[in-house]
């Protein structure tokens, strides 16, 4: 009898899901937890298994479609058995004979009136182009998108958002949206930091700055929590996000239980690791989610000070940019300092500016005091 697999939530608030590559083509067997469907989320490329064994009858959507959590993804049935949807399938859509255009009705008041869908005159009214003059390369005319954003600026090319672009603008917005932010800024010395880190092999300087950072969540826990309805969640556990550059855009890899680590460079593997599935997509879901603070290390890409966005559903994140050397004074006399910008966000919400201030001067001095030869 043939079975209905419909697409699961494999991650949390997933909403959909595209499909990447068919493993077994209609008719074809597949066994039970074989990969069945390769699909892009929001935040990774995943492998869907079977949950049944036996023929693959139909198929949901076809690559580079999407689907909704719980629409009907494949379906298995036995060999030689029919499949029959009460809505045809991609397959058959495609298949189907299309309908001949109408025929345009002459002499009508239609036949003067500019050919454009409702969704063209919304973009050329964002744009500012004005349709009467604009010529149509659509069907018998109709004025395409494209052809109102060539009016617009001379030629271009639309490209949609990947799933994983999409994600992060959705969640950058809402952040900004619900999220009143306040940035401070602050500088140290990073001499005895990037000593320390020489000694300790060139680990990762994001492994440094989460074992700086976590002494302070614990004096200052409003800064590891949550704005939830009219209090506060403070977490008492301390799951470090680090932000990665990956190809697709800025991406965070979540450090389960930062604080257990035994030592710097155990922590810098674990780093290591979590960057390398964020960069080639295989990170699982839980490592992609729910951080209770956050850790970008802009130096890495060149960066000084910004603004860097709260995400959703913490209330802090720290960005470190580059070192460089420029006179300082010190005791009166002048030198030259190794100095590191720092860039702490918050939700005003959650945390006073002199809470914040407070937080980035005992930041400060932890990097300026940190032992510069470690033993771990």
């Amino acid at each position: 009898m043939a079975f209905e697999f419909h697409l699961p939530d494999i991650g949390e608030g997933l909403v959909e899901a595209v499909i990447i590559e068919w493993y077994v083509a209609v008719g074809e067997q597949v066994g039970l937890d074989e990969p069945l469907v390769q699909v892009e989320t929001d935040k990774a490329v995943v492998d869907i298994p079977s949950p049944r064994a036996g023929t693959v009858l139909h198929h949901g959507a076809a690559a580079g479609e999407a689907l909704a959590v719980d629409e009907l993804l494949a379906v298995v049935g036995e060999p030689g058995e029919e499949y029959l949807p009460d809505t045809p399938g991609p397959e058959a859509a495609a298949a189907a004979p299309q309908p001949a255009p109408a025929a345009p009705i002459v002499g009508t008041l239609a036949e003067a009136r500019v050919q454009a869908l409702p969704a063209v005159r919304r973009l050329a009214a964002e744009l500012g182009v004005d349709l009467a003059i604009v010529g149509g390369t659509g069907p018998e005319g109709r004025i395409t998108a494209d052809d109102v954003r060539a009016a617009a600026g001379g030629p271009v090319h639309m490209q949609p958002f990947s799933p994983i672009r999409q994600a992060i603008a959705d969640h950058l917005s809402r952040s900004w949206r619900e999220i009143p932010h306040v940035t401070t800024f602050g500088e140290a010395d990073a001499f005895r930091l990037l000593a320390a880190r020489k000694a300790l092999g060139g680990l990762p300087l994001e492994a440094l700055f989460v074992r700086l950072v976590i002494p302070l969540l614990e004096i200052y826990p409003a800064f590891n929590a949550a704005v939830s309805g009219s209090g506060l969640l403070l977490k008492k556990h301390f799951d470090i996000g680090v932000a990665v550059d990956a190809p697709e855009g800025l991406a965070v890899g979540v450090v389960r239980g930062a604080d257990g680590y035994d030592d710097a460079p155990s922590l810098g593997e674990e780093i290591r690791r979590l960057a390398a599935a964020v960069k080639d997509r295989t990170a699982t879901p839980d490592e992609l989610r729910g951080q209770t603070f956050t850790i970008s290390n802009i130096g890495a890409v060149g960066g000084g000070y910004g603004t860097p966005i709260v995400p959703y559903g913490t209330t802090a994140i720290v960005s470190f940019g580059r070192a460089t050397e420029r006179p300082v004074v010190r005791d009166g006399a002048l030198a030259i300092g190794l100095m590191l910008p720092i860039s702490l966000s918050y939700d005003h919400r959650a945390i006073d500016g002199g809470i914040g201030r407070a937080f980035m001067t005992d930041l400060v001095e932890a990097i300026e005091t940190i032992d510069s030869r470690p033993e771990s």
